[in-house]
């Protein structure tokens, strides 16, 4: 077996011209050669004297009033230095998406006087060691009125369902609405003139990324009061502006180098360990690490929401869709993270790569006592996708018409408009579905080989 310095780098080199040839060929990616040496830096991997370690007491209950924090045990446990409450967080309630305008902040970096889900943080503790920090969190005393809590996504909707959020709704408020909207033409017309009427109902669970390395962090004091920050943040810029608004110091105060993620898939765009982190380093002079155990990256990193789909297809005997309905109800778990975002993602995508001429669509990014969710992978729009696609196959099978035929008499083409009122060019759905069918050895009749994306449809 060859050993580091005899590997064969010609495999490596990259000799291509930037000529757009890459499809077809291998391609190299730019860290590969680091990663298959071992030499691949990661946040764990430097070594500071003097580090200092964070662990976190967390709630165990889904919602619950805070009546009171004892500390006492936990200050006494040999080699804690500080406690972090929320009174140590200059600004406590942020949203990482307020960067791009999203509102209102509502979810508190240290619990305040309730929490809302089992797992979220109440108490910081900052160790000499990470057995001290571990031991020190465990004696953290917190005293309950426990509270009822909302675990579904439609009963959260309910007129009787507790209001767990702070500005009294448990959903959140696109423009004044309950929900994300779409609506064109009259879809209770469409469904009224249907041959058939098909309704069924999709759903997914929560997923978590479960990244070979945890979240986390180490942040190491600077000359000038500035903080350096090694962290494995799939978002540099997020996690530096996010961070500098909760400290609220300048940006200019802070400095994050990352770079290397060991596994992320969308769970590692959160602002989660970096803001009591830079608060513990500031505390006490001293470099901190703030990493996840596995137990809590599996308990309370974002996973990807559960998703709820209603669609409701009203169809012609030829299968020509003239009205479709959704209803989506999308678990944001209890805070927003990329929730909002997420939800109006799958409502852009809505109603799929479809021209129907009746689309009536509500989708909700719903509260509940539940881990917070936030991104994964084309989140918001892969179980939009799956759910859309599998009504065709349904509907396809209910009127015994080969899929792909039904799928070429509704596909929009050039010209069309769409349900959001733009116009769709450079669709090549049609294209695709001839070429797909083609490579499978997939036999379309000749009226549906000579349909194009770019002929307009018949009135």
């Amino acid at each position: 077996m060859a050993k580091i310095n005899e590997i064969d780098t010609e495999f490596f080199a990259d000799e291509r011209t930037s000529d757009f040839t890459v499809i077809g060929t291998p391609a190299q990616r730019s860290d590969a050669l680091g990663h298959v040496t071992g030499r691949t830096e990661f946040f764990e991997d430097r070594a500071f004297p003097d580090l200092a370690h964070v662990k976190i007491h967390r709630s165990v209950h889904h919602h619950a009033r805070i009546d009171d924090i004892d500390c006492s045990e936990a200050l006494a446990v040999p080699g804690v230095l500080r406690v972090i409450t929320h009174h140590d967080v200059p600004a406590n309630w942020y949203l990482v998406l307020r960067l791009i305008g999203v509102e209102p902040l509502d979810e508190p970096v240290l619990a305040e006087d309730r929490v809302l889900y089992v797992g979220e943080p109440i108490v910081a503790v900052v160790a000499d060691t990470e057995a001290a920090a571990i031991e020190g969190a465990s004696r953290v005393k917190v005293s309950y009125t426990e509270l009822p809590a909302v675990l579904d996504v439609e009963e959260a909707l309910s007129p009787d369902a507790p209001v767990i959020k702070k500005d009294g709704t448990n959903y959140f408020v696109y423009e004044g609405h309950h929900a994300r909207r779409i609506r064109f033409g009259d879809v209770e017309e469409g469904f009224a003139q249907a041959d058939h009427v098909f309704e069924w109902r999709y759903s997914s669970a929560p997923i978590e990324h479960a990244p070979t390395e945890t979240t986390g962090c180490i942040v190491v004091p600077q000359s000038g009061n500035r903080l350096l920050i090694h962290s494995n943040t799939q978002a540099a810029f997020f996690t530096l502006d996010n961070t500098a608004l909760i400290l609220d110091r300048p940006f200019t105060d802070l400095q994050v180098k990352g770079g290397t993620v060991g596994g992320g898939f969308g769970g590692k765009v959160d602002v989660m360990v970096e803001p009591l982190a830079c608060i513990a380093a500031t505390l006490t002079n001293r470099p901190v690490k703030f990493v996840y155990s596995r137990e809590e990256e599996m308990q309370v990193s974002s996973p990807r929401a559960a998703e709820r789909i209603y669609i409701k297809d009203g169809v012609m005997a030829d299968g020509r869709i003239v009205a479709r309905k959704v209803m989506l109800y999308v678990d944001s778990g209890a805070y927003s993270r990329h929730t909002p975002y997420g939800t109006t993602k799958a409502a852009a995508h809505l109603p799929g790569p479809y021209t129907i001429p009746n689309v009536h669509a509500d989708c909700h990014c719903v509260y509940t006592n539940r881990t917070p969710s936030s991104a994964m992978r084309g989140f918001g729009v892969t179980i939009a996708d799956f759910a859309i696609e599998s009504q065709m196959d349904r509907i396809a099978r209910a009127l015994d018409i080969d899929p792909l035929e039904l799928r070429l008499r509704n596909a929009y083409r050039d010209g069309d408009m769409k349900a959001h009122r733009k116009v769709a060019s450079g669709t090549a759905l049609i294209e695709v579905i001839q070429r797909a069918a083609a490579l499978v050895g997939h036999d379309l009749p000749p009226e549906y080989l000579a349909l194009s994306s770019s002929t307009p449809r018949e009135a």
